[in-house]
């Protein structure tokens, strides 16, 4: 078990996005296409995960190099380039908010169902479970470090994967449709091209990769770490591809053959409690209470972090501005209690909308990862543009499909 630990501990950075990217937001697009989809869009998955491969290596790589993280290159290497900075900054923190109100809407309606099942039907009000919730956090964000985010996360990240791995063994879905779902298409059928958007918004994620530039400078390495960060972002995305794809064969192999759709993760567990019975269902409750909580956690920091990103003063979440901004971000949290919309159909809006913030992202690492003046011999090769490239063509894809989606 030390051992494990130790292990875990080398790719701090990998997992801490993993808590973060494998949210409710995930479980939500990815329940929901596999529901209505089948196994048919695992294609935009598996490119999604690859090109966030390629993208968490750019950024990190530019960082360890530069000694500066994302943001802050990018305002003081261009021309402009605060305004692009303010761009990403501003539409970052805008679309997470968003999140944080779908994902605690999510997390409340879930705990409330795990609390019915233990307890025969005994039924808590949402928001004092978001409330219980919300000051839990507080005391965590407000007392801890960064270290002590990566051990709680890295807890989170193991429930979470064991859940829906057993999940996914106890309920057998046909493996079969998942080479048929390699082949590229997009059904016929409404709301397609806002899913294969979601999908790419919440995996290869603008803000996973902002994000990946402070969490590389908090975990302290420097440019002799560069093979450690390639093997840590190996080890995110691959562990992204395949929960993502387990929860999509969970929601596939049972909803989509039963021809039932989902409009709300809590009819998912009421849907799934008759075929892979209480425990499954149980577990399953855990797994997405689990990935809404490790979710929470980056998106409460995500302003105190960008604002020093931007700025490139240090990063100290216990600074008065930074708790205020931590406070702030919690009061998000008590939105879906005012909402019509239902957390769900506000999270694969919130991760369509990341789609539209990548091409912001995917560009300006391309011209970075590519300044002599920056990167010296790291500079990138032949394969490394290639690869960037085709994310930044597939940024403009994913955008054009959101937009689509949104009029």
């Amino acid at each position: 078990m030390k051992k494990v630990f130790i292990a875990l501990g080398t790719v701090g950075p990998g997992l801490f996005l993993i808590g973060y990217n494998i949210g409710t937001g995930s479980v939500t697009t990815m329940a929901k296409t596999g529901a209505e989809h089948g196994m048919s869009l695992l294609w935009a998955l598996v490119l999604s995960c690859l090109f966030t491969y390629l993208l968490m290596v750019a950024y990190g790589k530019v960082t360890l190099v530069s000694g500066n993280t994302i943001l802050y290159n990018i305002r003081t290497r261009f021309r402009y380039g605060w305004i692009l900075a303010l761009y990403i900054l501003t539409a970052l923190i805008v679309g997470e908010l968003l999140a944080l109100i779908g994902i605690m809407g999510i997390v409340a309606d879930l705990a409330q169902e795990g609390i019915r099942l233990l307890f025969n039907n005994t039924r808590i009000n949402t928001s004092w479970i978001i409330l219980f919730t919300v000051v839990c956090l507080g005391f965590l964000l407000w007392h801890g470090r960064y270290k002590t985010f990566e051990k709680v996360l890295t807890v989170f990240v193991i429930l979470m994967g064991l859940s829906f791995i057993v999940v996914f063994f106890m309920v057998k879905p046909e493996l079969g449709s998942l080479a048929k779902g390699m082949v590229p298409r997009i059904p016929d059928t409404p709301g397609a091209f806002g899913l294969v958007a979601a999908i790419a918004g919440t995996t290869c994620s603008a803000a996973v990769f902002v994000i990946r530039s402070t969490v590389v400078a908090e975990k302290g390495w420097t440019i002799d770490h560069l093979r450690v960060e390639r093997k840590d972002a190996f080890v995110s995305a691959s562990t992204m591809l395949l929960l993502s794809a387990a929860i999509m064969a969970v929601a596939a192999g049972t909803l989509h053959v039963m021809g039932l759709r989902l409009d709300n993760t809590v009819e998912m567990i009421s849907l799934f409690e008759p075929i892979g019975g209480r425990i499954a269902a149980f577990i399953l409750i855990l797994g997405i209470v689990g990935a809404g909580i490790s979710t929470v956690f980056p998106i409460t920091l995500i302003t105190p972090w960008l604002v020093s990103d931007y700025t490139g003063r240090p990063r100290n979440i216990q600074s008065p501005l930074s708790r205020l901004f931590i406070l702030s971000a919690l009061l998000f949290a008590f939105g879906s209690l005012v909402l019509k919309d239902k957390p769900p159909a506000l999270m694969i809006f919130s991760q369509a909308f990341q789609a539209c913030i990548l091409p912001a992202v995917a560009i300006p690492i391309l011209v970075l990862i590519n300044r002599k003046d920056i990167m010296a011999k790291h500079a990138a090769n032949f394969q490394e543009n290639i690869g960037i490239f085709a994310v930044v063509l597939f940024s403009f894809l994913t955008t054009y499909f959101a937009v689509r989606e949104f009029f």
